[in-house]
């Protein structure tokens, strides 16, 4: 009987032991380690053989943000050029046909559909660096419906503010605007602004978040 008890008493002993030491575990005072959990914003870099440029597209411009991401993401717009350039205006590009060889095309292809216009001109003007989407003349096209593809960037406040509130502006250089700058200074054809040599680019997509597009851009993402 004796040897009964002293058995119990040792189990007793045992159990409180181990009930003790989870406890201790679970009520470590152990700082648990942190992540930061900001999430992801995205940026686009664009670069050519003249320099390169980072724009921003606007959540304010939904369908033409998720767009122009996605183009970018599949490799879309590697190869195409700026096939046109005005001076004083902007450059243009992201024409798939501006990848073959008929330079006479340029500027009239596209990934074979258009995007709803999404113009406020109230947030999104034509400042120097403004990024729209080009699109067919109102005769034939009312509803102002974007390319699918084809955007531009705007160089000049002064000489694209007429187009405010008619063309979907979607984003913003944030860096590099002296790159399309010296586009748009190349030599052209004057008759059909297309530039003497090609201006090819490609794009990538560089996930970077809000604080940091903030230190490196000074700009404050939406």
């Amino acid at each position: 009987m004796k040897t009964v008890l002293k058995f119990v008493a040792v189990l007793m002993t045992l159990s409180i032991h181990f009930t003790l030491n989870a406890c201790k575990d679970d009520d470590s005072d152990e700082p648990t380690p942190t992540t930061n959990t900001e999430p992801k914003d995205t940026v686009v870099e664009v670069s050519t053989s003249y320099g390169n440029m980072v724009l921003y597209m606007y959540k304010g411009t939904p369908m033409h943000r998720a767009n122009f991401h996605k183009l970018v993401g599949q490799g879309f717009y590697d190869s195409t050029e700026f096939h046109r350039i005005i001076p004083n205006f902007m450059i243009q590009g992201g024409d798939p046909l501006s990848k073959d060889d008929n330079r006479n095309n340029d500027g009239t292809g596209g990934p074979g559909y258009t995007i709803p216009a999404e113009i406020d001109s109230s947030k999104y003007k034509h400042i120097v660096g403004a990024v729209a989407a080009a699109r067919q003349s109102d005769d034939v096209n009312p509803l102002r419906a974007s390319s699918g593809s084809q955007f531009y960037i705007a160089v000049s406040e002064s000489g694209t503010k007429h187009l405010n509130g008619a063309y979907t502006v979607f984003g913003r250089v944030l860096n590099g605007i002296e790159t399309a700058n010296t586009i748009v200074g190349q030599p052209r054809n004057t008759g059909n602004n297309r530039p003497n040599e090609r201006i090819k680019m490609a794009m990538k997509l560089v996930p970077m978040t809000k604080a940091e597009i903030k230190a490196k851009y000074n700009f404050d993402a939406e």
